[in-house]
């Protein structure tokens, strides 16, 4: 069979939802190897996963001072993360692509090295995109901050990539894996090759943290709140905010708040508020009425699969987007992160509760999602990329 070369940066949303499509293409026969950070893409892809190690960005290089918002977050995100990760992991994808032997090169939107380096070596590639801020429009209006993103883009290629390339690598002319569906997303700008709408990639996962099940009142609906895994930094006030509003509501709901960085310290044992440093969230999601997050992509996604309606407080990069998406569909409440305290945060989750037509938006959305196909969908479209004809099997032809 064939061989998928999966290049992702050193995030968790971003890797997850190549995990199912990685796990679905195994299933048919493939092989498939990583390119990223090994105790990133192992934890979450499992301990058989091939990975062939990338260098990245010093940690306290990509430390982002958590007062950054709008286009100051946008300027350190390209200037202080993507191109030096780029620039980091130009060598590894190489490295990846010279030993592995890959017929396609499978590459995240925020990993542009494994499409420049496949680009420069004539492989083809397909664009991952775990979340549609990039072709919903978000620079629209912002012609300067396009060019400038644009700008940085063409050093990248004159450095890593091929001079003479035309593809922008955010957007493979072949193909662009949507990880969501237009029932969510609304209207998109359409880049220069064809979007594949799959919906999330919703698999179960080869690690998961334990979880006091026993814990959780049959009688009482369940809140989960969570800003994800690299907001830590930011999320103190809005945790406290979320733990007193649900305490206030404790005779109907109980909460499980996902705390990974300690910003609420110790928590004495609580009847009514349940503090870990993670969950298994996609096993949580079934038995829980509503979630209260940062918009993250993967987060939203997966709430939406299980028919779950939200209260999102966007922070910066993709959310305010992701954020407008669930807003505009009717499945969620935005409220503004800086002035979200607990009477606001109530007052949101009161109306996401209370009006069923929240929950039916979420569950016509987590509908489009399960018919788009996920990662079996996505799966398929990355099968319809293999070159004819027969392939070498020595991973040193190339």
């Amino acid at each position: 069979m064939s061989r998928f070369l999966f290049v992702v940066p050193p995030l968790v949303g971003h890797v997850n939802p190549a995990v199912g499509v990685a796990a679905e293409l195994a299933a048919r026969g493939h092989t498939t190897a990583w390119a990223g950070l090994p105790e990133v893409v192992g934890a979450l892809a499992g301990p058989d996963a091939e990975v062939f190690p990338c260098a990245v960005p010093a940690a306290d290089e990509a430390q982002r001072p958590p007062e950054l918002r709008g286009p100051a977050a946008l300027k350190f995100l390209w200037e202080d993360f993507l191109v030096p990760l780029a620039e980091a992991m130009a060598p590894g994808v190489a490295e990846a692509v010279r030993r592995f032997g890959p017929d396609v090169v499978v590459v995240d939107q925020q990993a542009v090295a494994g499409a420049l380096v496949a680009e420069r070596l004539g492989l083809p590639w397909a664009t991952s995109a775990t979340t549609s801020a990039e072709f919903a429009g978000a620079l629209d209006g912002m012609p300067l901050v396009d060019a400038w993103v644009s700008g940085l883009l063409a050093g990248l290629r004159k450095l890593i990539g091929d001079p003479n390339g035309t593809a922008d690598p955010r957007f493979s002319p072949l193909l662009t894996l949507a990880f969501t569906t237009a029932e969510l997303a609304g209207p998109v700008a359409s880049p220069a090759g064809p979007i594949r709408f799959v919906g999330p990639s919703i698999t179960s996962r080869p690690t998961a943290p334990p979880f006091p099940w026993d814990w959780l009142d049959p009688d009482r609906a369940t809140v989960l709140v969570s800003l994800g895994t690299v907001n830590t930094d930011t999320g103190a006030a809005f945790l406290t905010a979320a733990r007193q509003a649900l305490r206030a509501r404790a005779e109907r709901l109980q909460a499980v708040i996902v705390d990974p960085g300690g910003a609420l310290g110790s928590p004495a044992p609580d009847p009514d508020v349940l503090v870990l440093p993670s969950v298994p969230q996609l096993r949580l999601l079934a038995r829980t009425a509503a979630v209260v997050c940062h918009a993250g992509h993967n987060t939203v996604c997966e709430a939406l699969w299980h028919g779950v309606p939200l209260v999102v407080a966007p922070i910066r990069d993709d959310q305010p987007v992701v954020a407008g998406q669930v807003a505009a569909a009717g499945a969620g409440v935005r409220v503004r992160f800086g002035r979200a305290d607990a009477a606001r945060l109530g007052q949101a989750l009161d109306a996401v509760l209370d009006d069923p037509a929240h929950r039916v938006a979420a569950r016509r959305i987590g509908a489009s999602f399960r018919s788009a196909g996920g990662a079996a969908a996505a799966a398929t479209h990355l099968e319809q990329l293999l070159p004819a004809g027969p392939r070498q099997t020595d991973r040193e032809t190339r």
